[in-house]
């Protein structure tokens, strides 16, 4: 659950400084039920009505609607039997890709691989650049520099 929450979060950055996102995420925790996809997914169109009119969060309706269909379809992959979690870490094959080059990227091909799988099952407001920013938020890549504390690597 906490990776399709963070990746319709990564979803609203769209466009915008991901600073605006960050003081804005207690908005949208409240606003979208903790990213409950079970929850989310029953919004309707007076809750649509009522998220554009919130000025805690972004109030984009398209980017609102994404994120309705999006815990709709995560739902769909469950009932299937499809879990989300394994499905984002099977492009990776269960573990996390290390950049050990120090070059920054904003997209690779895994990244637009991962995009259009997304896309594919219809979700919306995941190109490759949003998708590599949600690989790394999430650890399915680290792009922390080998003497970086963060490095997957250090301590």
């Amino acid at each position: 659950r906490a990776l399709w929450g963070t990746l319709m979060l990564e979803g609203f950055q769209a466009g915008l400084s991901w600073q605006i996102i960050l003081r804005k995420r207690e908005a949208f925790r409240e606003a979208f039920a903790s990213f409950d996809p079970e929850v989310v997914a029953r919004f309707g169109e007076e809750d649509v009505a009522q998220l554009v009119q919130n000025p805690g969060i972004i109030r984009s309706r398209a980017k609102i609607e994404a994120t309705i269909r999006g815990a709709q379809i995560y739902i769909a992959m469950a009932e299937a039997g499809e879990d989300f979690s394994a499905f984002a870490w099977s492009f990776v094959k269960g573990t996390p890709i290390r950049n050990e080059t120090g070059e920054i990227f904003v997209k690779t091909p895994l990244s637009e691989e991962i995009s259009a799988a997304l896309k594919k099952r219809g979700f919306k407001f995941v190109g490759p650049v949003i998708v590599y920013a949600w690989m790394q938020a999430v650890g399915l890549v680290d792009d922390h520099a080998p003497d970086c504390f963060r490095h997957m690597s250090a301590g």
